[in-house]
């Protein structure tokens, strides 16, 4: 009861309300304090046992902002007086141009199964639907059925090393280097006017698997809400395109057990061991002797992934880890929790007991910090930092 509480003081502390009745979560109020596409689904799906209704604002509001053509930015500034690089383009006034992966069909669900609001599904409906229409109808721009990020941020791994030999950068990279690059390839994209055949022929075109795996989870169930209401058409697209993109993932992107994430028109591989190996189990990509062997090889492998505090974002192994780098190594909770819910799919009781229990203790023994050091379990990063919430979704074992 004490960590619940704790929670939800955080996310109503981390609450904001616009001068026009929109209510969202910054996930820190110094280090972040905008809107976040993928952190609002997160801040829902804690709501949706502790305030529903929060729950439900979060969702709306991240909707408010959505383009023309379907697409949600990763990003909102409510604040008018708030301008960053990443809201130069054909963005909406006041956001982003990018957009994050795709979790609001699982938020909205959440919501669903705790309240049984059977009309706050049907009026986001359309709204999600566009939203994975605009990825799978856009993103895609030779019908291969994987869909492309065009920038590192957009996959909300920001620094992560597998985006380095895409984006021509070197493993020691400083943290403000890359972010100057990113920052460098968004004004490239407004040139080419977000076109994504140009302007991920010209620049950055990477099938990430982790983003591919929360759509095709998401699509299943945006399948799920539209059986509810009746709406066979919206149905039948996402089971369909649901399986087109999990049978291009292993015809393109699997190799040596595992999927990595590809870039460029013959899906070059990048082999850099990261946590997107353990990605696919959160979509049941991996047939259950596949994901006996990652949990085998990788996931209790102390030399790589597996660290004495959780599940190192970057193989241990690799050049560019940095057990305090960001996305180069260190642990984060959203990581953990996506691990978390495919482990118990194919029921690995023990390993998604391990990863409740070591997530719970870096909350005890840090707070709510926003990533950890998988050698010393020590947090760095952002203070009242909203992922740490998550452990409470993963308290149902």
């Amino acid at each position: 009861m004490e960590l619940r509480e704790a929670a939800l003081a955080l996310l109503r502390a981390n609450r904001r309300h616009t001068l026009d009745g929109h209510q969202y979560t910054v996930p820190s109020p110094r280090t972040y304090p905008y809107q976040w596409l993928w952190d609002s689904c997160f801040h829902a799906i804690v709501l949706a046992e502790l305030e529903p209704e929060a729950a439900k604002a979060e969702i709306r509001s991240l909707l408010m902002r959505q383009f023309d053509d379907g697409m949600i930015p990763h990003m909102v500034f409510w604040n008018p007086l708030i301008t960053r690089p990443y809201n130069i383009g054909w963005g909406k006034k006041g956001t982003s141009s990018i957009t994050q992966p795709p979790m609001i069909a699982y938020a909205a669900w959440e919501i669903y199964k705790k309240t049984g609001d059977e009309a706050f599904l049907r009026e986001i409906f359309e709204s999600l639907h566009a939203f994975h229409k605009h990825l799978i109808e856009h993103r895609d721009p030779r019908d291969n059925h994987l869909i492309s990020i065009i920038n590192p941020d957009e996959s909300g791994e920001d620094n992560s090393p597998r985006f380095d030999e895409p984006m021509k950068l070197k493993e020691n990279i400083s943290f403000f280097g890359h972010m100057y690059e990113r920052w460098k390839l968004v004004a490239a994209n407004r040139v080419c006017n977000f076109d994504v055949e140009i302007c991920t022929r010209n620049h950055f075109w990477v099938k990430d698997v982790p983003f591919n795996s929360i759509l095709i989870k998401n699509l299943e169930i945006f399948a799920h809400i539209a059986s509810l209401l009746g709406e066979k058409e919206a149905e039948t697209y996402s089971l369909l395109h649901a399986r087109l993109i999990k049978e291009a993932m292993r015809e393109h992107l699997l190799e040596d057990g595992v999927f990595w994430s590809g870039t460029g028109e013959d899906h070059e591989l990048l082999k850099v061991d990261t946590w997107a190996h353990f990605a696919p189990l959160f979509a049941g990509l991996y047939t259950p002797e596949e994901a006996k062997a990652v949990v085998e090889k990788h996931f209790h492998n102390p030399d790589t992934f597996h660290s004495p505090f959780g599940i190192r974002t970057v193989s241990k192994q690799e050049p560019s880890y940095r057990p305090k780098g960001f996305w180069r190594g260190p642990i984060w909770f959203a990581p953990q929790w996506f691990i978390y819910k495919g482990l118990k799919s194919y029921g690995f009781q023990e390993e998604a007991e391990w990863m409740r229990d070591t997530t719970l203790a870096l909350v005890t023994r840090n707070g709510f910090r926003e990533y950890f050091n998988p050698e010393t379990g020590r947090g760095y990063g952002a203070k009242k930092f909203t992922w740490g919430t998550l452990v409470l979704d993963m308290m149902d074992i």
